[in-house]
């Protein structure tokens, strides 16, 4: 099982190779962004531990290339920044999870292996539709009334979810373990957070509100 550290720090990346190797792990290094993009793009890794500030094209950059072309591998994000709105953007552009330099290698190799055991991000429903929503798992793609709704692999993953059983309620809960998986611990926020994203990309103004709220409960799609 491979992982690909992306670290332009030469003893943090030392560490993390040795460190991961005797892990069990097979580890590839990366110096700079671009050359990070282009080996995760060449070759299938289990998980893309991703520096922020690269030589070349940031983290940011590298994490949402990949998933703007499809790709899914688990992203752990790695920092010194640990401001909220970092984060935040850390995870806005497609990353999984997201630690803050010092960290003890006790706590990442945990998240690494929490990010394997949750595994790819699954989309639902392939070429469902709903209404006027169309969801295709093999094209990895959603539209609208005939208009294509760009979507992260994330959103798309939340959105599959809710169109599994249109109508139905589902808790934050709920979805937090169906799209980002049972271990991850940073709290159902996130769900408030993607399903505004959501619904700012496919209830649009022009069209009528599709993902609904019901309060004290979750979540839902309008048949």
């Amino acid at each position: 099982m491979r992982i690909l550290v992306v670290e332009d720090e030469p003893n943090v990346a030392a560490a993390l190779d040795s460190g991961l190797t005797a892990e069990g792990f097979g580890v590839d290094v990366a110096e700079d962004g671009k050359t990070g993009l282009w080996m995760a793009r060449e070759h299938d890794y289990a998980v893309i531990v991703l520096d922020v500030m690269l030589p070349q094209m940031n983290g940011y950059v590298v994490c949402k290339t990949l998933r703007d072309e499809g790709n899914s591998t688990p992203i752990l994000m790695l920092t010194a920044k640990d401001g909220e709105y970092d984060q935040a953007e850390g995870l806005d552009t497609g990353a999984d999870d997201y630690l803050t330099k010092p960290f003890s290698f006790v706590v990442l190799t945990a998240h690494i292996r929490a990010l394997i055991r949750r595994g790819k991000p699954k989309i639902t429903n392939s070429g469902q539709v709903i209404g006027d929503i169309t969801i295709d798992d093999d094209r990895k793609t959603c539209t609208r009334g005939g208009v294509t709704v760009e979507l992260t692999p994330r959103e798309l993953s939340l959105l599959g979810t809710l169109a599994s059983d249109p109508g139905r309620v589902f808790t934050k809960q709920y979805l937090l373990d169906q799209v980002w998986g049972p271990d991850f611990d940073g709290g159902t926020n996130v769900v408030e957070v993607y399903v505004g994203y959501l619904r700012r990309k496919v209830d649009r103004s022009d069209l009528a509100p599709r993902i609904q709220t019901v309060h004290g409960h979750g979540y839902r799609l309008i048949p």
